[in-house]
């Protein structure tokens, strides 16, 4: 059995997977247990699986655990434990999330565009996460301020 490091969220995990293309999705929900990283559509559209590595945006559902490795790994669980950053923040003054499935993926999106340096409007523009429940509107709002 293939073994992978990880580093995600700030912590080293050396994990055992059945194959070398598992995708990142399953390791990070059935392995090291974080799974606040939704399953979504699995191909790449929806964006609820989206985690940051190495400060972009990946879709965990398609990328690799093999391709994964040795990268800096950022899941929703990591981004602020204690709800601190500006982004969730945001998310709490507009009260954004109805059933919130998708907002951990919209969430980490927004972090990874405020990371390269994007702000407001052009983070609103740049999201492209499906949310059932439709709350765009919201989601504008909170990162206007951004």
């Amino acid at each position: 059995m293939p073994t992978y490091t990880l580093h995600v969220n700030g912590k080293t995990h050396s994990v055992d997977v059945s194959r070398a293309d598992m995708p990142l999705l399953w390791v990070l929900r059935d392995v090291l247990n974080l799974t606040g990283t939704k399953y979504g559509c699995g191909i790449e559209v929806c964006g609820a699986c989206t985690v940051m590595m190495d400060g972009q945006p990946e879709h965990a559902c398609v990328l690799d655990v093999s391709s994964a490795a040795g990268k800096q790994i950022v899941t929703i669980e990591g981004l602020s434990p204690d709800r601190s950053h500006p982004a969730q923040k945001a998310w709490i003054a507009h009260q954004v999330p109805q059933c919130g499935y998708c907002q951990s993926g919209m969430l980490m999106s927004t972090a990874c565009a405020m990371k390269a340096g994007h702000h407001g409007a052009e983070i609103a523009s740049e999201l492209k996460n499906l949310c059932v429940c439709g709350t765009y509107q919201r989601v504008k709002q909170a990162v206007a301020g951004l």
